[in-house]
C-alpha cells in the first residue's frame, strides 16, 4: 500500500490515541501540529500538550503556531507536502489550512453527525440524557462539523456513565475508526456522503461549556440534575454550595420521591450519606470535592465532618 504523507493536528489526550494508532499502523506522519506550551501550576511552568509529549517521544516533528494564518507557519506546513491532514480535538482551521492537501483534511468527531456539532459533544450527550451516541469521521469544509461523512459508528451510553468514562471509551473506538477511515481513503473504498439535513428543532448542538453550565439548580427535576453531574464529571464538574463553600460533585445517585421539602435543602446522617432535595426527589452524593480539599468519597468526608 502506498501510504500518504500525513500531517496530524490535535492537542489533548483524546487525540493521542488516534495519533498513536496511525503511527503504529505504519502511516507516514510527517509532522504534528498542536497547541503552544502554556503556563500551568503554581510555578506557572510551561506545560506541553499531551499530543506534543507523545510526538516528541516518537521523534515526530512538532509545529506549535500561535496563529494558524501566520505566513511563516503556512510556509512550514506547506513544505511538509502533506497528501492528507487528520484533525482530532483541535481548534477550528482556516480554509487556507484545511484545503492545502490534495486528499483534503479529515476530522474525527465524538458524536453521530449532524447531531451534537460543536466543542463539547461528549458532555452534552450525557447532560441531555441520551442513551445512544457515536463517532463520525468526515471531510472538513467551511462550516464547523458540517462536512461530508466518511464513516460513523454507534456507541451506547451507560445509565451511570460519566463524561470521563465515555471519553475514554470513545478515544479508543475513535482511533480504530480513524485508521479504518484513512485505510478506506487510501484504497479508494470510501465514498463521501452529505450530512442529513435536519430542522433546527430536531438538531441538537454541543456548544462550549461555561461556568453557568456547571452550577446546579435544585429546582430542576432529579433526572436533569443527575445527568448534569454525570455529564460534567470529572471536568469541569457540577457544583453547589455546602455550608457556604463551593462543592463539586463527581458521582451521585438519584431517588424519585414525593417531596415537599425546599429545593436545595441539604441533609445528612453524618455517617454515610449527604443528599439534596429536588422537586421530585433527592440527589445522594457519592463522590465530591469541597473547596480547598481533595476529591473524596462521601463516607470518607463524613468521618472528619463536623456540622457547621
Amino acid at each position: 500500500m502506498n501510504f500518504p504523507r500525513i500531517v496530524f493536528l490535535g492537542t489533548p489526550d483524546f487525540a493521542v490515541a488516534s495519533l498513536e494508532a496511525l503511527a503504529d499502523f505504519g502511516y507516514n506522519i510527517v509532522a504534528v501540529v498542536t497547541a503552544p506550551d502554556k503556563p500551568a501550576g503554581r510555578g506557572l511552568k510551561l506545560s506541553e500538550s499531551a499530543v506534543k509529549q507523545f510526538s516528541v517521544s516518537r521523534g515526530l516533528p512538532v509545529l506549535q503556531p500561535l496563529k494558524l494564518k501566520d505566513p511563516a507557519f503556512l510556509k512550514e506546513l506547506s513544505d511538509y507536502r502533506a497528501d492528507l491532514q487528520v484533525v482530532v480535538a483541535f481548534r477550528m482551521l482556516p480554509e487556507m489550512v484545511w484545503s492545502m492537501p490534495k486528499m483534503g483534511t479529515i476530522n474525527l468527531h465524538a458524536s453521530l453527525l449532524p447531531q451534537y456539532r460543536g466543542a463539547a459533544p461528549i458532555n452534552r450527550v450525557i447532560m441531555n440524557g441520551e442513551h445512544m451516541t457515536g463517532l463520525t469521521t468526515f471531510k472538513l469544509q467551511q462550516e464547523i462539523d458540517t462536512g461530508n461523512i466518511l464513516l460513523s459508528e454507534k456507541m451506547p451510553v451507560g445509565e451511570e456513565e460519566t463524561a470521563g468514562e465515555l471519553h475514554d471509551r470513545m478515544k479508543m473506538a475513535g482511533a480504530r475508526l480513524l485508521v479504518k477511515t484513512v485505510e478506506g481513503l487510501v484504497n479508494g473504498s470510501l465514498q463521501e456522503k452529505p450530512q442529513e439535513k435536519m430542522e433546527s428543532g430536531i438538531l441538537k448542538t454541543a456548544p462550549k461549556l461555561f461556568t453557568e453550565d456547571s452550577e446546579i439548580h435544585w429546582t430542576k427535576p432529579v433526572s436533569v440534575i443527575y445527568n448534569q453531574i454525570r455529564g460534567l464529571s470529572p471536568f469541569p464538574g457540577a457544583f453547589t454550595r455546602f455550608q457556604g463553600k463551593s462543592m463539586k460533585i463527581f458521582r451521585a445517585k438519584k431517588e424519585a420521591a414525593i417531596n415537599d421539602k425546599e429545593p436545595g435543602l441539604m441533609e445528612t446522617d453524618g455517617k454515610s450519606w449527604i443528599r439534596y432535595s429536588a422537586p421530585d426527589g433527592y440527589i445522594y452524593i457519592d463522590e465530591m470535592q469541597l473547596e480547598g480539599k481533595k476529591r473524596m468519597k462521601t463516607t470518607d468526608f463524613l468521618r472528619g465532618y463536623r456540622p457547621g
